[in-house]
């Protein structure tokens, strides 16, 4: 079998099947006798095609440095990590972690909305902590916005956050299909 020219596959569309054996960036991949055929789905990330599209609203804190509040794209939704900011002054809205995370949940649900989604659209969430020892508190508060059945979730201490937050939390959701 002739090796893949991937620049013609990039050209021609976003799919790519094969059954064989794969050339990526020099390295080969067989498919062994047993394994099932592989594909190969690409996305473009050109903005100006309309397979992406960025998420703004004024009823939440601006981002801080060169990303979207949020990014819609092929149906799902990506949150980047939000702050317990309050939009219209840019400060926390205190240093209590049980006060950020509510804010930090407003906030989330401002960007949910802007994009046509909501809490229950919620698919996986992932929480950034200053001090893992405010997990329980956390999570008291975090219960009041998510209905059953919970995203999935991961909870992490980390060294720092942006500002000197005590929590960030990024989430992903699944939009509905237009009718």
């Amino acid at each position: 079998m002739p090796p893949i020219d991937v620049g013609v596959l990039r050209n021609r569309g976003p799919l790519a099947v094969g059954i064989g054996c794969v050339s990526l960036a020099g390295v080969n991949v067989r498919r062994s006798a047993r394994s099932p055929p592989f594909a190969s789905l690409g996305m473009s990330t050109n903005a100006s095609a309309g397979i992406k599209e960025a998420i703004h609203t004024e009823k939440a804190p601006a981002a801080l440095g060169p990303y979207s509040q949020a990014i819609k794209a092929n149906n799902m939704l990506f949150v980047s990590g939000v702050l317990g900011l309050v939009p219209e002054t840019g400060k926390f809205v205190s240093d209590n972690v049980e006060e950020q995370t509510e804010q930090v949940l407003k906030n989330m649900g401002e960007i949910l909305k802007a994009s046509g989604a909501n809490y229950s659209s919620v698919v996986k969430t992932t929480i950034m902590l200053a001090d893992l020892k405010d997990f329980k508190k956390v999570n008291e508060i975090y219960a009041k916005y998510f209905p059953a059945p919970a995203p999935a979730r991961s909870t992490y201490q980390v060294a720092a956050l942006p500002l000197d937050a005590r929590i960030e939390i990024e989430c992903i959701a699944a939009l509905q299909l237009p009718a």
